[in-house]
């Protein structure tokens, strides 16, 4: 069983920045692809971000490419994403989940941080 825990989320003014955080508890957090997905309020999930486990292979949503920035640091167990210029628009709930690499869905969820921007 692997737990993520989020944290970092706030309030921010557009054009700011903020760094979550996913924490796991698992011993071989190296091995799983980690993805961020967020929620907004009345609309579905979607995917912003993923990384696999060397950091050599980085995905983005197009909405987020050039002002979100996934990284991950095998030693703590943590990965984190940079969001810089922040947009109204991104406000949501913002998800960690993990996967093993080579499979489609994402096995563990976090419960999620909740990231609001203000114009």
């Amino acid at each position: 069983q692997v737990q993520l825990v989020e944290s970092g989320g706030g309030l921010v003014q557009a054009g700011g920045s903020l760094r979550l955080s996913c924490a796991a508890s698992t011993r071989t957090f190296s091995t799983f692809v980690i993805g961020w997905f967020r929620q907004a309020p009345g609309k579905e999930r979607e995917f912003v971000a993923a990384i696999n486990w060397s950091g050599s292979n980085i995905d983005y949503a197009d909405s987020v490419k050039g002002r979100f920035t996934i990284s991950r640091d095998n030693a703590k167990n943590t990965v984190y994403l940079q969001m810089n210029g922040l947009k109204p628009e991104d406000t949501a709930v913002y998800y960690c989940a993990a996967k093993w690499a080579g499979l489609r869905d994402y096995n563990y969820w976090g419960r999620g941080t909740q990231v609001t921007v203000s114009s």
